[in-house]
């Protein structure tokens, strides 16, 4: 039996059978759907009194809306006034019959099933059947399908580079939701990179609203608990070539929602930095400047504003300096800051803005001259790294300490190799300890 999705294709099947003697129902209804001809069907009467058609005649049309292959014969032959056997009308008529019950009892089942649809998760999965997402659904499933498609552009642009392919993990957790995981390993130009977006569906206790409710007014702190929902895309290069810097990139978007799925409160949160081993200044300059570009086209005041946050931010408190030369970072940007569709807009900006701020500068660095010292420098570096996520991140934090959560997804940030060595100090006036004393003295680059 054919798809019942596309009613409309088989009734103009069924026209052009019947065009020698155009039939009124046919044209009437041509774009109606199994549903309605079956309710028609169901409730008129042999003997046509309202010009409607007769029962067999909708019977007919509903089996055509299902794709019955027979029943284009059936209305041929009645549409031409050809004679059917007795015996041959009444199989027709009980095969269209067990048809529409077999659809019937489906549709009640998928009814069913969406009536005891009750967790936000089941709520978007029931929307996500019923229809494709467009700028009218909900702002969750627009956020989903956007990185989902970033993660695939930003992936094939990095394997042209590298010349290896990524390893894609697709994973689910329990409670709904799941992720994309794709990471590349010992590649030509990458050692280790990790582009991934996670989907979370999950509870809010009333302990966390509370937390939460300081920040955004919209959530109701005298509730027992919240559905919430959080979608993001997070990504960290480490090339090889200590000339090449270290790149990290996060936007995400968290909603809590009513018993009905509507959302409640909203925000979005994001940013990414720039974490060279060797400062070449024109680097730092041009990722900062595409950023400011992006920010620029939303407001003026983004940029300053989001480029201290992410100086403040990405702080390693313990060796009292930055953990690289910054970049843009934010966080909270909810209704107080924007209406949604603006800031979604700015979020989309933003993340179009990694390819253009960060290939150019790849390009130029990762096939250029190296040798052990400075490889054994990067490693140094990568240390610092290593211990800013796993001591300060919150991110980091968030997730480990989430249940159920992605562990090796998580720690896909960590570079594959990096090193400790004890009480070791750059050598005065070279190039690393340059690089050193603007971290500990975060520089405005543009």
């Amino acid at each position: 039996m054919a798809p019942m999705s596309s009613p409309s294709r088989y009734l103009s099947r069924m026209s052009a059978t019947v065009r020698s003697r155009p039939w009124t129902l046919t044209r009437k209804f041509e774009h109606a759907s199994p549903l309605d001809l079956y309710r028609r069907m169901s409730s008129c009467s042999r003997n046509n009194t309202q010009g409607l058609g007769s029962k067999s005649a909708w019977m007919t049309l509903f089996a055509v809306a299902l794709g019955v292959p027979f029943a284009f014969q059936f209305v041929s032959d009645e549409a031409q006034s050809r004679p059917q056997r007795k015996d041959e009308r009444e199989k027709t008529s009980s095969e269209i019959e067990r048809a529409a019950e077999t659809w019937t009892s489906t549709q009640n089942s998928r009814l069913s099933a969406d009536l005891d649809a009750t967790t936000l998760a089941e709520k978007d999965a029931q929307k996500k059947r019923e229809a494709a997402i467009t700028d009218e659904s909900p702002m969750r499933l627009r956020m989903e399908k956007f990185i989902k498609e970033q993660q695939q552009i930003i992936v094939g642009e990095l394997e042209k580079l590298d010349g290896h392919k990524f390893r894609k993990d697709e994973w689910e957790r329990k409670n709904g939701g799941g992720g994309i995981t794709c990471v590349l390993q010992d590649g030509d130009v990458f050692e280790k990179a990790g582009v991934n977006i996670s989907v979370v569906y999950g509870t809010l206790p009333k302990p966390a609203i509370r937390k939460m409710h300081a920040n955004h007014k919209m959530l109701d702190p005298n509730v027992e608990s919240l559905d919430f929902f959080a979608a993001g895309l997070s990504m960290v290069l480490h090339p090889k070539n200590p000339m090449a810097p270290t790149v990290h990139l996060n936007y995400r978007y968290f909603e809590t929602a009513n018993p009905d799925g509507s959302s409640q409160a909203w925000w979005f949160g994001g940013g990414s930095d720039l974490t060279p081993a060797y400062l070449f200044d024109e680097d730092a300059i041009h990722f900062h400047n595409t950023l400011k570009d992006a920010c620029d086209c939303h407001d003026k005041s983004y940029y300053p504003r989001f480029k201290k946050w992410c100086d403040e931010y990405f702080y390693n408190k313990h060796r009292e300096e930055c953990r690289g030369v910054g970049g843009i970072f934010f966080d909270d940007l909810d209704e107080a800051e924007s209406d949604q569709e603006k800031t979604f807009a700015f979020i989309q900006d933003c993340l179009k803005a990694f390819i253009p701020s960060y290939l150019p500068i790849l390009e130029k660095r990762k096939d250029m001259p190296f040798n052990e010292e400075e490889k054994e420098w990067q490693q140094i570096r990568r240390g610092k790294y290593v211990e800013f996520n796993l001591v300060h991140d919150r991110g980091t934090s968030f997730g480990l300490n989430t249940p159920g959560s992605r562990v090796e997804s998580i720690l896909v940030s960590l570079p594959l190799t990096a090193s400790w060595k004890y009480m070791h100090e750059p050598e005065f006036g070279s190039r690393e300890q340059r690089l050193v004393d603007i971290l500990k003295n975060p520089q405005d680059w543009l």
